[in-house]
């Protein structure tokens, strides 16, 4: 046994920090953080403006909507196309659905898009939504984006060999009409071109499917709303200056928030505006086009992606480091400070990497590095009986005797991570203040204060922990106690438990404020709000301070109970009581309780009403003023 407790002090935290690394990639949360930095990086960083590419957008905001209508009748596109082709324009991206014509002149469009060989329509492969009728299949495309699954466009789907002559992305299939030059998809559909392309892991990625599927990099963002954008009736009016049209390429998409298509970028994370910030699809199109420009120009710095396997090593390089500076570097504040350092210039150099567009996953490798220092300090740290600290700690910060008790009881349990692990329960709260605190603290000293205020606390703490319940905290002049934690426990019994603590609370004031009264000092009067619900329970903290948490719209609600209506108070205790409380109370219990109903109550940071019943008590027993 001895041998077998040894084994597992000397390999349970190797294990452990395995096990942090598996979690954090097959929960996603490695990728999640990658992207983070991803996206700081990139919003920090400049690709420079629109207006440095021959792209001109045209936008159809909600002007243009109240001017013309939506959908848009075809004949207004058919005069915009005219206008933009008697400007010299090199080619007009459409990115507006229309396979279901719109108005009298539907076929005036199909006749545009059929006759005229600078217009390219879209369609769209995941809706089923195919291209202006009468389209020629060498000016049709498809214009899907890819979305990560945090629905942030950071993707851009180049192209998908192997197509028909039609499915051809719709920046590289216009590039094409306004260049007349197809060697870029001929050297995609060769497999010449060297990317960098995604795969599902390459980069920050972990195990994202979508992301290799087809010919797919990452995104260049130009300065948002930086290309020149005007609207759809500036171009009908014939008001776009011909010196932003002739010899450019012009998209024409939706901008209007009414019309939804609005994209989440990686800005949008860090941006602080009112508002989401996004932008629209048919400016992430000029940002895909304006890429293959920059390739075609041979002005593109392509970057580059390391790959899944290299990943691999990567976190087995840093984790075979931590784990040699956490066992081979004698005192531990040194070795913790040279991980510290080594870190810290690992996140700092990968973060350089990836402002010049080489993309290394680093959640991974620094989790790596640290869990394994992490894991060989402590296994160090436990052999010199480091573990008996930390319980010890923990049972000092604990204000609840049985959360001290189960802490002694699975104390070996403990030793992985010296905490209590989150998990939900169903618990009834109970919060409490005291009446009128502010008034009684000016005649009193400091000393006469907290004295009067402990001997309330004397009532109120007893009336809980007698029926198991625990008194997580004291909030200055009330507390906050909690029945059904830290074990589950049956929520029925829990909430009749809270409801007798009441009881015995109310009884304890009456008789506390009689003996006030002979010393001439203020009566003590105390606002109670009881609520069921679950609650998110565990240890929260760090080394130096940890406590028992309970977080959670039932700790929420029943502090709204007990601060409503303040005013509306008789007698020595008032108790507020939620009507789910009230239905987990056993039958016979609930029918003994004498109770005001108040009705639905709306309550600060809530927005569906609770049902709220006061419980009354017998009026002379509840005076004790």
């Amino acid at each position: 046994m001895k041998h077998v407790r040894h084994l597992m002090q000397s390999t349970g935290p190797y294990l452990a920090a395995l096990g942090i690394l598996v979690l954090l990639r097959s929960t996603g949360l490695a990728q999640t953080l990658d992207l983070v930095v991803y996206d700081l990086i990139t919003s920090q960083r400049s690709e420079g403006s629109g207006q440095d590419q021959p792209i001109t957008l045209v936008g159809i905001d909600e002007s243009d909507i109240q001017r013309f209508g939506w959908p848009i009748d075809d004949g207004i596109f058919c005069d915009a196309f005219d206008e933009l082709n008697a400007k010299g324009v090199t080619a007009i991206g459409f990115d507006i659905y229309r396979d279901q014509g719109v108005g009298a002149e539907q076929q005036c469009l199909r006749d545009r898009f059929r006759g005229q060989p600078t217009l390219v329509s879209i369609f769209n492969v995941a809706a089923g939504i195919a291209a202006v009728p009468g389209t020629p299949i060498e000016r049709q495309s498809y214009n899907d984006l890819s979305l990560d699954a945090d629905g942030v466009v950071r993707r851009d789907l180049v192209h998908v060999t192997g197509q028909d002559e039609a499915t051809v992305a719709f920046p590289l299939r216009v590039l094409e009409v306004a260049t007349g030059d197809r060697s870029l998809r001929d050297a995609l559909d060769a497999g010449t071109n060297p990317g960098p392309w995604l795969s599902a892991d390459g980069g920050g990625y972990h195990n994202e499917i979508d992301a290799g599927l087809g010919l797919q990099r990452l995104l260049r963002f130009r300065e948002p709303r930086s290309y020149a954008t005007y609207t759809l009736a500036e171009v009908v009016d014939g008001a776009v200056p011909e010196d932003v049209l002739r010899d450019r390429v012009v998209l024409i998409g939706s901008t209007a928030p009414s019309l939804r298509d609005l994209f989440e970028v990686p800005h949008t994370r860090f941006d602080r505006g009112e508002s989401l910030f996004t932008i629209s699809g048919v400016e992430v199109h000029a940002n895909r086009l304006a890429s293959l420009m920059d390739e075609r120009s041979g002005s593109f710095q392509p970057g580059w992606l390391m790959p899944g396997w290299g990943n691999l090593l990567m976190v087995i390089g840093f984790a075979g480091t931590g784990l040699l500076f956490g066992e081979r570097i004698p005192k531990q504040r040194i070795s913790i400070l040279v991980v510290g350092l080594v870190a810290t210039g690992a996140a700092a150099g990968l973060g350089a990497l990836l402002w010049n567009h080489i993309w290394i996953g680093m959640a991974m490798p620094l989790t790596g590095l640290l869990s394994f220092s992490g894991a060989a300090w402590l296994r160090r740290g436990m052999e010199s009986q480091q573990h008996t600290q930390q319980i010890q700690q923990l049972l000092g910060q604990t204000t609840s005797p049985a959360v001290a008790q189960q802490l002694w009881e699975q104390r070996d349990s403990l030793l992985s991570d010296g905490r209590f692990q989150g998990q939900q329960l169903p618990i009834t709260t109970l919060f409490t203040d005291t009446a009128s605190f502010t008034s009684v603290s000016e005649g009193m000293s400091p000393r006469e204060l907290m004295n009067w205020l402990n001997r309330g606390m004397e009532i109120c703490v007893p009336a809980v922990t007698e029926r198991n319940g625990m008194v997580n905290k004291f909030t200055g002049d009330g507390m906050l106690a909690v029945f059904g934690v830290p074990l589950l426990g049956d929520p029925s019994a829990e909430a009749q438990a809270a409801v007798e603590a009441a009881f015995q609370i109310k009884e304890g004031l009456v008789t506390l404020n009689e003996q006030l009264k002979i010393e001439s000092k203020p009566i003590m009067r105390v606002r109670m709000g009881i609520h069921s619900g679950e609650a998110l329970v565990g240890s929260m903290g760090s080394a130096e301070r940890i406590e028992y948490a309970v977080i959670g719209d039932a700790v929420n609600c029943a502090s709204r109970l007990e601060s409503y209506d303040k005013n509306r108070h008789e007698g020595v205790l008032r108790v507020l009581l939620s009507s789910t409380t009230l239905k987990l109370l056993p039958t016979e219990f609930r029918e003994s309780l004498n109770l005001n109903h108040w009705g639905p109550v709306h309550v600060k940071g809530r927005e569906e009403p609770l049902d709220v019943s006061e419980l009354k008590f017998d009026t002379k027993q509840n005076e004790g003023i």
